[in-house]
């Protein structure tokens, strides 16, 4: 079994990807209280150990772990935030983390962020990262992937790190091809309840009349295509077919089409689009809807860690037996 740490965790999209391949979660680190309660109704996490701000934890209080698992605080290095990388003190998250894989002697990682941290500072930012994590041991490898690719009709792309201990007899790491067929969006959009329904046409006029819009679209016809998914912010108004904008934390403007009436989209549907199970659907439907929308906007995409989690798998066999991998000799 190899054992992971969750860092960064937010509702835990990063830690169902690794279960799914077969990984064991051991501890986790959230700092922000109502992800850390959304993360406890999915999981059980009794027998784990909650690290709580990784910024103040030593490591001596962490468990023993073959790898780990963040996606650092992104806002820094986002094209909807002040894009202002490691001026901010959430940007220094990563320091941190080296710190805990140099520390705890982790094997293997993976990390996750905006694709904007690829250019982020005309690329010195990607290029500083890199360097760090080289000079903590890892032979690292990164790549932008699109949700779109990995099963979910959400199109979301997102820079994913993986390292791999140089010190380790196999340190090269490829990544997952994707898969070029796309779900079907009618299965993901399945919450029926009567309050999701949009009934505020006068504010979706607001954008159709706009002199942006003017002429280009009238709501019959719009009414005429089921799963037709509409995007409204600010003086923009976007149509997709067969997927979704990324979402994305405060989105809130995003409608679709089915049975020839506009839905508002809901947080629980958020959560399928996201990669979530069924049961996380019904286990969510307690939590108010504006907070679930910004948590799975803050979420990792779980098929995309999955699919990454599985390419990876291959070259921990080679480097030792999976069974008390943990134990290995470092």
């Amino acid at each position: 079994m190899v054992d992971f740490i969750d860092f960064c965790a937010g509702i835990g999209g990063g830690r169902l990807g690794l279960e799914a391949a077969g990984f064991r979660c051991v501890g986790f680190s959230e700092i922000l209280p109502s992800s850390i309660k959304t993360y406890k109704t999915f999981f059980d996490t009794t027998e784990e150990i909650e690290i709580g701000d990784l910024t103040k934890v030593s490591a001596a209080m962490l468990p023993e772990a073959d790898l780990l698992i963040a996606g650092f605080p992104c806002q820094t290095f986002s094209i909807v935030g002040k894009r202002m990388g490691f001026d901010d003190e959430r940007g220094k998250i990563i320091f941190y983390l080296k710190k805990i894989l140099e520390e705890k002697n982790i094997k293997y990682f993976i990390l996750e962020n905006v694709k904007g941290l690829v250019n982020h500072n005309k690329g010195q930012t990607l290029r500083e990262i890199l360097a760090l994590l080289d000079s903590a041991g890892y032979n690292v490898t990164y790549r932008i992937l699109s949700s779109l690719d990995y099963d979910l009709p959400q199109a979301r792309e997102r820079v994913y790190f993986v390292g791999i201990k140089k010190s380790l007899p196999y340190s090269k790491y490829t990544f997952p091809a994707g898969n070029l067929i796309r779900p079907k969006l009618k299965n993901f959009l399945i919450n029926d309840d009567p309050k999701f329904a949009f009934v505020r046409f006068d504010s979706l006029e607001k954008y159709l009349n706009n002199k942006y819009n003017r002429g280009k679209y009238c709501i019959p016809e719009l009414l005429e295509e089921d799963f037709l998914i509409m995007d409204t912010r600010q003086s923009d108004f976007r149509l997709y077919r067969d997927y979704i904008p990324t979402l994305r934390t405060g989105r809130n403007g995003i409608l679709y089409v089915k049975n020839k009436k506009i839905r508002i989209l809901s947080g629980v549907e958020s959560l399928l689009l996201q990669g979530f199970y069924k049961k996380h659907y019904d286990l969510a439907k307690n939590i108010p809807n504006n907070l679930l929308l910004q948590q799975t906007g803050n979420a990792m995409s779980v098929n995309v860690i999955k699919a990454i989690a599985e390419n990876l798998l291959p070259v921990i066999k080679k480097n030792g037996e999976l069974n008390g991998f943990s134990k290995i000799g470092k």
